[in-house]
C-alpha cells in the first residue's frame, strides 16, 4: 500500500504546505530515497524520530513552519517509503539527508531533529559547518555520557508494534496534565487521519540499528561534546519539562559552555513539545532562524 500522496511518476514539485505535498523519490543514496518539500522561504530539512516516517510528525507542526520556510522531510533508508538499509552509523543517516538538500539546490540550510533525528542534527552540525546555518534540536540528548537516563517505561513503550493514543501520551506528551492530554488526542488524530501505519517501522532488527547508532552517540568519540564550546553554528535546544526519554536536564552543564546555544522549555509537556504545540513551536523556530 502507498503512502497517502505518493504518486506514480513524482516530480518533486514544490508545495505551499504539507498537507498537499506529494512523494518524490531521488536515487543520490544509492537506493530510493523518498522526500516531500513544501512551502516557502529558508530552506529547513527535518530529521525524524525512532521509528518515525514522513506522516508521522504532526502536519500542522509542518504547515506552521512551511508559512515561512521551505520545508523538506525524508523517509531514512530503509524506512517507510525508501529503499536501502537504516544506516548504524549516524554519519551516514545525516549524509543522505545533506545530499538530498545538495541535490535540491541547496548548497546552505538550516536543519532540525526530533529524538534520534535530534542526535543525528547533531551529528551533521558539526560535520558540515559550512553547509548548515542553524540547527533546531527537539527532544533530545546532548552528545556523550548524560547524568539523566532514559525512563524504563519509554523503552517499554516505545518498542511496542504498533502505538495507540494512550502510548503516544506517554510517549510524547505529558499524561499527568489534561492540557496535555487534549494535545495528544488533537495531535494523535491529526497524524492518523494520513498515515500509514504499514510504513512505520516494526521489524526488531532495525531497532536495533536505530539503537546501535545512539550507541555511538552516546560514546562520542569524536568528542562532539567538547566541541560545543567553540561551535559557531547558533543551535536551539526545544524540550518538555518532563521528557521520559531525553531529560531536558541533561542540557545544563553544556549551557554555559556553548555560546551559541538557546533553550526552550515547555511546561507539563514530554517529548515532543511540537506535537503538543505545533504552532508555537513553528512560532519559536521562525524568530530563531530569522534572528540575524
Amino acid at each position: 500500500m502507498k503512502s497517502i500522496n505518493e504518486q506514480a511518476n513524482p516530480s518533486g514539485i514544490l508545495s505551499a504546505d504539507f498537507s498537499s505535498a506529494i512523494t518524490a523519490f531521488t536515487s543520490i543514496t544509492g537506493d530510493r530515497l523518498a522526500y516531500r518539500q513544501f512551502g516557502s522561504g529558508e530552506p529547513v530539512l527535518l530529521y525524524n524520530r525512532f521509528r518515525g516516517v514522513m506522516d508521522t510528525w504532526d502536519p500542522l507542526f509542518l504547515d506552521s513552519l512551511a508559512l515561512h520556510h521551505h520545508v523538506v522531510v525524508f523517509d531514512y533508508p530503509g524506512v517507510g517509503s525508501s529503499e536501502g538499509t537504516l544506516p548504524i552509523d549516524l554519519e551516514e543517516v545525516g549524509n543522505a539527508g545533506v545530499q538530498l538538500m545538495e541535490s535540491l539546490g541547496h548548497p546552505r540550510f538550516h536543519i532540525g531533529g526530533w529524538s534520534y533525528g535530534g542526535l543525528v542534527a547533531q551529528v551533521v552540525m558539526f560535520g558540515h559547518k559550512d553547509k548548515v546555518l542553524k540547527s533546531i534540536l527537539i527532544g533530545c540528548n546532548p552528545p556523550g555520557k548524560n547524568e539523566v537516563p532514559m525512563e524504563k517505561l519509554f523503552g517499554m513503550v516505545a518498542l511496542k508494534p504498533s502505538y495507540d493514543l494512550e502510548d503516544e501520551t506517554i510517549l510524547f506528551f505529558g499524561p499527568d496534565s489534561d492540557k496535555s492530554r487534549q494535545a495528544a488526542k488533537a495531535s494523535h488524530d491529526r497524524i492518523t487521519a494520513r498515515v500509514n501505519p504499514d510504513l512505520i517501522p516494526s521489524d526488531p532488527e532495525v531497532y536495533k540499528r536505530y539503537q546501535d547508532g545512539m550507541m555511538g552517540f552516546a560514546l562520542d568519540k569524536e568528542d562532539l561534546r567538547g566541541q560545543f564550546k567553540d561551535l559557531e553554528t547558533p543551535s536551539l535546544v526545544i524540550s518538555g519539562d518532563h521528557d521520559i526519554s531525553f531529560s531536558v536536564k541533561n542540557w545544563v552543564p553544556l549551557f554555559q559552555q556553548a555560546p551559541g546555544m538557546q533553550q526552550i522549555t515547555f511546561h507539563a509537556a514530554g517529548h515532543g513539545p511540537h506535537h503538543q504545540y505545533p504552532e508555537l513551536v513553528a512560532q519559536y523556530i521562525h524568530a530563531f532562524l530569522h534572528h540575524a
